[in-house]
């Protein structure tokens, strides 16, 4: 059915959503029909107002009140628009719903989410009723998972077809954490108990390869291929979410395995890290101590302007296969928020209007939008490049 708008933003008075509606405000094309959406109709027409101070044409941008709270506001947007980005967070408090209204609508979804329990939940409640509208609902559309599931298919593209192919990535950066990144990860850790649970649930109903193997391994502490470092596993999202574009993606061969981690050049930083995210894990188990490490660094909050400008990433992939060897690299800047913001926006709007292959349900960036989406992002100034 038409649409009033090719693309709503939701979440857009937040701290990503503020720089994405910052981004679509400059880089979306003059015939996209687009909006912002939130709860509060105040700070929506605030931020209008210094859109259009920069850009006069948005001076009647619309704006559309919608909360997490409030499912008829959300059916609503939903229906309302062909590809809906949300940036509201945590998602396993707040994005449930919204991906509801989303797959009962036939709408595109897009969110920035790095919390695996919600990806599984939505999977579990949402995938096969979005299959049947058409709706493509896409998670972890910003530095969770953009330059590892795209890098990843950016190498392995590069690969001989159909041999085993083995793929390593290393991640380095410099950045600052907002309050919402921090919220999210705090909700994650204090969940841990019924992550494996709902894993286990999307593993009974989610369909594997017969006749192909896909891996994506945890690993231990061990020295990068081809760099002065050390290789240091990561338990984010990033390895899931390319092992789904694996085996939903035959280019990436009958025996697929991927491993991910950090490079740190000094094994004292390591210790560090990781007695620090160990303490915070523990914290976030009990309530009190959840609630005064979230006070420290809100929802809203982030860091400044010039700390983004000296911030940076860099993914180097090691892909080896058919008797070959291959190196590439995923860069740009600031990846929690500037280039995140870069990539839920371009992701919205290549759904929107490029020619992409035809999918439906919870699909990975790879597999929904793959080299159009790329190509995008190399436009925009993010390097993909063979190293």
């Amino acid at each position: 059915m038409p649409r009033k708008y090719d693309v709503v933003l939701f979440g857009a008075t937040g701290f990503v959503g503020r720089l994405t509606a910052e981004y679509l405000a400059e880089n979306a094309p003059e015939h996209c029909r687009w909006a912002l959406a939130g709860r509060d109709t105040a700070k929506l027409t605030a931020l209008r107002a210094e859109l259009a101070a920069r850009f006069p044409e948005l001076a009647e941008l619309p704006l559309l009140r919608a909360d997490s709270g409030d499912p008829d506001s959300l059916r609503e947007l939903a229906g309302s628009t062909r590809v809906l980005a949300t940036t509201v967070g945590p998602y396993l408090q707040y994005g449930e719903p919204l991906a509801a209204a989303c797959a009962d609508a036939g709408t595109d979804y897009l969110d920035l989410t790095g919390e695996p329990q919600f990806v599984d939940t939505v999977y579990v409640n949402h995938h096969a009723r979005a299959r049947e509208t058409g709706a493509r609902l896409v998670h972890a559309c910003g530095f969770d998972s953009v330059p590892h599931d795209l890098g990843v298919l950016f190498t392995v593209l590069r690969m001989p077809q159909d041999v085993p192919l083995r793929v390593e990535g290393y991640v380095r950066a410099k950045a600052g954490m907002s309050g919402g990144t921090f919220a999210s990860a705090l909700e994650s850790f204090a969940r841990w108990q019924t992550m494996s649970a709902t894993a286990r649930a999307r593993r009974e109903l989610e369909p594997r390869p017969r006749d192909r193997r896909i891996s994506t391994p945890v690993g231990r502490i061990r020295r990068a291929k081809g760099m002065p470092a050390w290789a240091v596993p990561l338990p984010t999202i990033d390895p899931q979410i390319v092992g789904r574009s694996a085996a939903q993606l035959e280019r990436y061969g009958p025996d697929f395995e991927y491993r991910h981690a950090a490079a740190v050049r000094r094994l004292p930083v390591v210790a560090g890290g990781v007695l620090g995210v160990a303490g915070i894990a523990l914290a976030a188990q009990i309530p009190p101590a959840r609630r005064k490490l979230g006070a420290k660094l809100a929802p809203g909050d982030g860091p400044s302007e010039s700390r983004r400008a000296r911030s940076w990433f860099s993914v180097r992939f090691t892909a080896t296969g058919g008797g070959q060897t291959v190196r590439t690299e995923v860069s740009g800047g600031d990846p929690g928020y500037g280039e995140t913001a870069k990539m839920l926006a371009e992701s919205a709007l290549c759904l929107a209007f490029d020619e992409l292959p035809h999918t439906s349900g919870q699909v990975t960036t790879a597999v929904a939008m793959g080299e159009p989406l790329i190509e995008r992002l190399r436009a925009a100034g993010i390097v993909f490049r063979v190293a």
